[in-house]
């Protein structure tokens, strides 16, 4: 018998092999995706930063011609008089701004260190829930709040009820970002502490607070930020003065009251004054900002 010759089985395709290199498809997708939401990212940012440069130099623009030495060494005098100027309203911000951050630093500290550190059940949950709602109460109604409360019982307008207003009105955004930040911090900083022997109060206040200072600091920032331009408010409670004054227990003068008031009128000079008040509250809002980041990035370098 003849034998059969059988041939070989074929062998199976091999795939092609890639280098290390090579991404493979899955990967491309991946990369695609990621320069895609780079670029929104980007794209929403721009959103964000060119409306804001837009602003400042325009507010730049109109306000410059107006800023002299005068400005901030004279009082507001009628149209047609000349050296006239805004530094009671100047002093007088910086009063507002220092007698509530007096009042609201601390109590939206404390509360955002109870919230992260100790606050649990249903205490906590409503602190937490009176923060968030005061976050969005229209800063007007704060005003009508403290007017009720603080000026009928005084029967006069005064410093210190626009700085319970503005209390008030930076108190949710202290709390909340004191919170959250507090909650950023790594657990084992907590435990090392405690391990050490160190009481429980001291290691919030000593070890996890300062941990946070940084972030905390930036929050604080955005509420005096809002603060200093708040007409509403300081309308309601601290009125406004034509004259130098820095007693609290006194209406005094402010840079957005006048720059509302002098904006709403006819008159080209009064305008022009209001302008340059507007940019320099932007100016005096970003000097804060500067000092504050000096601050906590000098007291990080140190430790």
């Amino acid at each position: 018998m003849s034998r059969e010759t059988v041939p070989p089985a074929a062998s199976p395709a091999r795939a092609p092999r890639r280098t290390l290199l090579e991404p493979t498809p899955g990967e491309r997708l991946r990369r695609v995706r990621g320069h895609v939401f780079e670029a929104l990212c980007i794209a929403s940012a721009a959103v964000v930063l060119v409306p804001l440069f837009l602003i400042f130099i325009y507010v730049v623009s109109r306000g410059l011609a107006g800023l002299s030495l005068d400005f901030f060494t004279q009082l507001p005098k009628p149209v047609g008089e000349e050296h006239s100027g805004m530094g009671n309203a100047v002093v007088g911000t910086l009063l507002l701004i220092a007698i509530a951050c007096c009042i609201g630093l601390p109590t939206g500290i404390l509360a955002g260190i109870y919230l992260a550190e100790i606050g649990r059940g249903r205490l906590a949950g409503a602190v937490r829930f009176i923060a968030d709602v005061l976050g969005g109460v229209p800063s007007i109604t704060i005003g009508v709040f403290v007017y009720a409360l603080v000026v009928v019982p005084m029967k006069r307008f005064s410093a210190l009820a626009g700085g319970i207003a503005l209390a008030i009105v930076m108190l949710p955004t202290v709390t909340r970002t004191t919170e959250e930040l507090l909650k950023l911090v790594p657990a084992h900083l907590r435990e090392a502490s405690l391990a050490l022997g160190v009481p429980e109060w001291r290691t919030s206040l000593f070890v996890v607070l300062r941990t946070a200072s940084p972030g905390i600091g930036t929050g604080v920032m955005l509420a005096v930020a809002r603060i200093a331009g708040e007409t509403a408010p300081v309308l309601l409670t601290a009125l406004g003065f034509s004259y130098w004054s820095v007693a609290i227990d006194r209406p005094i003068a402010s840079l957005p009251v006048q720059i509302w008031r002098y904006a709403t009128s006819p008159y080209p000079k009064w305008q022009q004054e209001a302008w340059t008040a507007a940019l320099v509250l932007i100016v005096l809002v970003f000097v804060l900002n500067l000092v504050a980041r000096i601050a906590t990035s000098r007291s990080v370098k140190a430790r």
